[in-house]
Protein backbone atom coordinates (compact mmCIF):
# COMPACT_ATOMS: atom_id res chain seq x y z
CA UNK A 1 0.00 0.00 0.00
CA UNK A 2 1.58 3.36 -1.09
CA UNK A 3 0.88 6.53 0.86
CA UNK A 4 0.09 10.06 -1.18
CA UNK A 5 2.30 12.92 0.49
CA UNK A 6 0.56 16.18 -0.71
CA UNK A 7 3.52 18.47 -1.86
CA UNK A 8 3.20 22.50 -0.50
CA UNK A 9 3.04 24.68 -3.35
CA UNK A 10 4.89 28.15 -2.84
CA UNK A 11 1.52 29.74 -3.15
CA UNK A 12 0.55 27.42 -0.49
CA UNK A 13 3.23 28.06 1.80
CA UNK A 14 2.68 31.47 1.39
CA UNK A 15 -1.04 31.35 2.80
CA UNK A 16 -0.11 28.68 5.44
CA UNK A 17 -0.65 30.28 8.81
CA UNK A 18 2.30 30.71 11.62
CA UNK A 19 4.17 27.40 12.99
CA UNK A 20 5.67 27.70 16.28
CA UNK A 21 7.12 24.16 15.44
CA UNK A 22 11.07 23.79 13.70
CA UNK A 23 10.46 22.67 10.07
CA UNK A 24 11.72 22.44 6.59
CA UNK A 25 10.19 21.61 3.18
CA UNK A 26 11.81 19.41 1.20
CA UNK A 27 10.39 18.86 -2.64
CA UNK A 28 7.33 20.00 -1.31
CA UNK A 29 6.80 17.44 1.58
CA UNK A 30 6.73 19.85 4.97
CA UNK A 31 9.70 17.69 7.68
CA UNK A 32 8.71 18.30 11.51
CA UNK A 33 11.65 17.81 13.63
CA UNK A 34 11.24 17.23 17.02
CA UNK A 35 12.41 19.84 20.17
CA UNK A 36 16.09 20.43 20.30
CA UNK A 37 17.52 19.50 24.18
CA UNK A 38 17.65 21.96 26.73
CA UNK A 39 21.64 22.36 26.13
CA UNK A 40 21.27 22.74 22.14
CA UNK A 41 18.97 25.19 22.55
CA UNK A 42 21.30 26.98 25.43
CA UNK A 43 24.35 27.33 22.60
CA UNK A 44 21.82 28.42 20.17
CA UNK A 45 21.07 31.27 23.11
CA UNK A 46 24.53 31.82 23.43
CA UNK A 47 25.79 32.17 20.11
CA UNK A 48 23.08 34.13 19.13
CA UNK A 49 23.42 36.70 22.07
CA UNK A 50 27.28 37.23 21.28
CA UNK A 51 26.62 37.32 17.90
CA UNK A 52 23.21 40.26 17.52
CA UNK A 53 25.84 42.47 20.01
CA UNK A 54 28.50 42.43 17.89
CA UNK A 55 26.25 42.72 13.97
CA UNK A 56 24.45 45.61 16.47
CA UNK A 57 27.17 47.61 18.23
CA UNK A 58 29.09 47.16 14.33
CA UNK A 59 25.67 48.11 12.37
CA UNK A 60 26.33 44.89 10.23
CA UNK A 61 22.75 43.95 9.60
CA UNK A 62 20.27 41.50 11.43
CA UNK A 63 20.82 38.65 13.16
CA UNK A 64 17.90 35.99 13.85
CA UNK A 65 17.14 33.03 15.33
CA UNK A 66 14.99 30.01 14.21
CA UNK A 67 12.12 29.34 13.25
CA UNK A 68 13.02 31.28 9.76
CA UNK A 69 12.64 30.12 6.44
CA UNK A 70 15.29 30.49 3.59
CA UNK A 71 13.33 29.59 1.01
CA UNK A 72 15.99 27.47 -1.79
CA UNK A 73 13.29 27.10 -4.69
CA UNK A 74 9.90 27.84 -5.26
CA UNK A 75 9.11 24.53 -7.59
CA UNK A 76 9.09 21.74 -6.08
CA UNK A 77 8.92 24.40 -2.82
CA UNK A 78 12.46 23.80 -0.49
CA UNK A 79 12.77 25.83 2.50
CA UNK A 80 15.74 25.21 5.40
CA UNK A 81 15.35 26.43 8.97
CA UNK A 82 19.01 26.96 9.97
CA UNK A 83 19.25 27.97 13.91
CA UNK A 84 21.04 31.12 13.33
CA UNK A 85 21.17 33.31 10.33
CA UNK A 86 22.58 36.68 9.45
CA UNK A 87 21.90 39.42 6.79
CA UNK A 88 24.52 41.68 6.08
CA UNK A 89 23.47 45.35 6.01
CA UNK A 90 25.50 45.73 2.25
CA UNK A 91 23.96 42.61 0.71
CA UNK A 92 20.15 43.13 1.65
CA UNK A 93 20.25 46.68 2.70
CA UNK A 94 18.79 46.20 5.91
CA UNK A 95 19.80 46.79 9.20
CA UNK A 96 17.25 46.72 11.85
CA UNK A 97 14.58 44.83 12.28
CA UNK A 98 11.32 47.13 11.79
CA UNK A 99 12.50 46.59 8.19
CA UNK A 100 10.90 43.39 8.38
CA UNK A 101 7.83 44.14 9.43
CA UNK A 102 6.59 44.08 5.90
CA UNK A 103 8.21 40.75 4.99
CA UNK A 104 6.52 37.66 4.42
CA UNK A 105 9.63 35.85 3.74
CA UNK A 106 13.65 37.03 3.23
CA UNK A 107 14.09 38.67 -0.04
CA UNK A 108 17.63 38.22 0.39
CA UNK A 109 19.63 35.32 1.19
CA UNK A 110 21.27 35.38 4.50
CA UNK A 111 25.51 35.95 4.13
CA UNK A 112 25.76 32.99 7.03
CA UNK A 113 23.56 30.46 8.69
CA UNK A 114 24.54 28.88 11.52
CA UNK A 115 23.51 25.12 12.44
CA UNK A 116 24.12 23.56 15.82
CA UNK A 117 23.84 19.77 15.47
CA UNK A 118 21.81 17.26 17.13
CA UNK A 119 23.23 13.73 18.02
CA UNK A 120 20.83 11.93 15.15
CA UNK A 121 22.52 14.51 11.92
CA UNK A 122 24.64 13.24 9.58
CA UNK A 123 27.33 14.40 7.70
CA UNK A 124 25.29 13.83 4.43
CA UNK A 125 21.95 16.00 5.69
CA UNK A 126 24.40 18.23 6.47
CA UNK A 127 25.96 18.17 3.00
CA UNK A 128 22.46 17.93 1.65
CA UNK A 129 21.89 21.58 3.68
CA UNK A 130 25.20 23.06 2.79
CA UNK A 131 24.12 22.71 -0.96
CA UNK A 132 21.10 24.06 -0.56
CA UNK A 133 22.77 27.14 1.31
CA UNK A 134 25.37 27.12 -2.08
CA UNK A 135 22.62 27.19 -4.78
CA UNK A 136 20.82 30.71 -2.78
CA UNK A 137 24.10 32.45 -2.24
CA UNK A 138 25.13 31.99 1.46
CA UNK A 139 28.61 32.48 1.86
CA UNK A 140 29.79 31.28 5.42
CA UNK A 141 28.56 28.35 7.57
CA UNK A 142 29.57 26.67 10.86
CA UNK A 143 28.48 23.54 12.11
CA UNK A 144 28.00 23.85 15.68
CA UNK A 145 28.72 20.72 17.55
CA UNK A 146 27.35 20.79 20.81
CA UNK A 147 28.56 17.20 21.80
CA UNK A 148 32.15 17.56 20.79
CA UNK A 149 32.38 21.39 21.92
CA UNK A 150 33.56 21.70 18.45
CA UNK A 151 32.52 24.91 15.57
CA UNK A 152 33.62 23.51 11.61
CA UNK A 153 33.78 27.15 9.81
CA UNK A 154 32.56 26.14 6.39
CA UNK A 155 33.24 28.35 2.95
CA UNK A 156 30.65 27.84 0.80
CA UNK A 157 30.49 29.43 -2.90
CA UNK A 158 29.69 28.78 -5.89
CA UNK A 159 33.07 26.84 -6.86
CA UNK A 160 32.27 24.60 -3.87
CA UNK A 161 31.60 23.68 -0.49
CA UNK A 162 35.38 23.88 1.97
CA UNK A 163 35.85 23.78 5.37
CA UNK A 164 38.18 26.46 6.60
CA UNK A 165 38.40 25.40 10.01
CA UNK A 166 38.02 23.25 13.40
CA UNK A 167 38.30 24.58 16.55
CA UNK A 168 37.72 23.05 19.80
CA UNK A 169 37.25 24.24 23.32
CA UNK A 170 40.14 25.54 24.00
CA UNK A 171 39.83 27.33 20.41
CA UNK A 172 37.92 30.32 18.97
CA UNK A 173 35.77 30.66 16.22
CA UNK A 174 37.65 31.76 13.09
CA UNK A 175 34.86 33.08 10.61
CA UNK A 176 36.11 34.39 7.24
CA UNK A 177 32.55 36.95 6.82
CA UNK A 178 32.74 38.30 10.49
CA UNK A 179 37.16 38.46 11.14
CA UNK A 180 36.48 40.38 14.20
CA UNK A 181 33.95 38.25 15.66
CA UNK A 182 36.19 35.58 17.79
CA UNK A 183 34.47 34.41 20.74
CA UNK A 184 36.58 31.60 22.62
CA UNK A 185 34.40 28.14 22.19
CA UNK A 186 34.16 28.16 25.95
CA UNK A 187 32.27 31.15 25.72
CA UNK A 188 29.70 29.27 23.47
CA UNK A 189 29.42 25.92 25.45
CA UNK A 190 29.90 26.62 29.27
Amino acid sequence: MTVDVKRLTYLEYLETPEIKQRYEILDGEMIMTPAPTPYHQGVIGRILFLLQTFVTERNLGIVLGAPVDVIIRQDPLRARQPDILFLSATRSGINNIAQLRTMQVLKTPPDLVVEVLSPGNTRDEMLDKLEDYRKVGVSECWLVSPEAETVEVVRISAEGITTVNIGGIDGILNSELLKDFTPSLKELFK
